[in-house]
């Protein structure tokens, strides 16, 4: 126990890492790649401070702009690895010493990707899994046992027929799966930002090329991903066929809806910001889905209507063809009162009233005789039948209101005429009374 702590033992472990420290780090190799590092630092942070106003310039682009703005965080580490390979490969070429800048070289690689996988995979377990993996690479490309490592996950396989899967190929397939999906869904959304912003295509027309291409970089995603494992593409034919067999059995009423989806998406019935009223719902269309369509009531309530109901029953599209809408008020006034002073005032409450349209001209009609009133029908226009229909409607009784006080029409109230009849002398006879007789 004495000698772990004496004086000549401490003596003897200090002497041998300065040796190693005189052999391995204070020396002319080592120097050189740091001042390489360095030196390839500054030259990356000098470029990409002059790079950086021109690429201002793009950021606010609605394609290209999400992609600048991450180019631009990602600049200077991007040249600084760009210029450490170089210096790498020139050592390489050269026969001189590289391992420190072949290890810093590996480590900033591996931030970048785990940089972009944060930015790139939405689903927080995906990105976890990425960056420990890319931690878990640069950590054995350093030490060396990288190649090892691969050699040790490819021997651990299994073979189906003609066909091996070792768990190297299902490291490597599922992170490529993982990069081309985020890939795909990245490219997706830059791209429908751009079919968003366009005028000249109508918003079922947007909705249906935005949902058919990210459809189309999915499917490319997984086909990849699968083909990297080394699996026979036109092998998964036949085993697809009956299993989509399967599935459309199961999934009748999902494949209906999504049919549906892309039949409304198709003949252009019903797009996002239409007014509709189905099944009793009433509101405006937010979203259209693959399985449904999104419509917001006015209490705030959003209704998730399946697509293959607005292709089987009967819809009110308020906005289909043109954003005006007609509403009808039924109003009565009595009897003594002047009708044509009446209709001219429900007339003159709608054109006085905001919402209502000048053109065409708010009408009012006498429909009927009533038992207790004169039965009138205001007919008027508006154009915003998404900021609500029944407020307006309102609007417009409160103004009749105050024009029938200010003129003196008189609103009927339902009454009933009580005739009292008094009861007089019966026409029919008296019954008999009967007389008593003695035994």
């Amino acid at each position: 126990m004495e000698s772990l702590f004496s004086a000549e033992r401490w003596l003897a472990v200090w002497n041998t890492a300065v040796d190693w420290l005189l052999a391995n780090v204070l020396v002319i190799d080592t120097g050189t790649q740091l001042a390489l590092v360095a030196f390839a630092w500054v030259v990356a942070a000098l470029s990409a401070r002059r790079a950086q106003p021109l690429l201002d310039r793009f950021k606010a682009h609605p394609l290209t702009g999400r992609g600048v703005q991450l180019l631009a965080s990602l600049l200077l580490p991007l040249v600084w690895l760009i210029l450490l390979w170089l210096g790498l490969a020139a050592a390489i070429a050269m026969g001189q010493a590289n391992g420190l800048v072949s290890t810093v070289t590996t480590l900033v690689a591996a931030w970048i990707a785990i940089y972009l996988a944060s930015q790139l995979v939405t689903n927080p377990i995906w990105a976890k899994l990425f960056a420990w993996v890319a931690w878990s690479i640069a950590a054995l490309s350093i030490v060396g046992l990288l190649d090892p490592a691969v050699a040790l996950l490819d021997s651990a396989a299994i073979g189906v027929g003609q066909l091996r899967i070792s768990a190297y190929d299902v490291v490597k397939s599922t992170l490529a799966f993982a990069v081309l999906l985020s890939l795909a869904v990245y490219s997706a959304g830059l791209i429908e930002s751009r079919i968003r912003t366009s005028s000249g295509l109508s918003p079922t027309v947007q909705v249906l090329f935005t949902k058919s291409l990210k459809i189309v970089l999915v499917s490319l995603a997984i086909l990849i991903a699968i083909s990297s494992v080394g699996i026979d593409l036109t092998a998964l034919a036949v085993v697809g066929g009956a299993i989509g067999l399967g599935i459309g059995f199961g999934f009748q009423k999902t494949i209906s809806n999504l049919i549906s989806g892309l039949i409304l998406l198709i003949d252009k019935s019903i797009k996002p910001g239409d007014i509709i009223s189905v099944s009793g719902t009433y509101g405006w269309v937010t979203t259209l889905g693959g399985r449904y369509v999104s419509v917001v009531t006015r209490d705030g309530v959003e209704h998730l209507i399946p697509n293959e109901t607005l292709i089987s029953e009967p819809v009110e599209n308020w906005t289909h063809t043109h954003s005006r809408t007609r509403l009808k008020l039924d109003v009565g006034v009595h009897r003594d009162s002047d009708l044509r002073r009446a209709i001219g005032l429900c007339e003159e409450a709608a054109r006085e009233t905001e919402r209502v349209l000048a053109d065409p001209d708010p009408k009012c009609l006498f429909i009927e005789f009533g038992d207790s009133a004169l039965k009138l029908q205001l007919r008027f226009w508006i154009a915003d039948a998404q900021n609500g229909v029944q407020n307006v409607k309102s609007a417009v009784l409160l103004r009749i209101w105050e024009k029938f006080k200010e003129h003196a029409v008189e609103v009927p109230y339902p009454q009933r005429d009580l005739h009292v009849r008094s009861p007089g002398p019966s026409s029919l006879p008296l019954p008999e009374r009967a007389t008593p007789r003695l035994a």
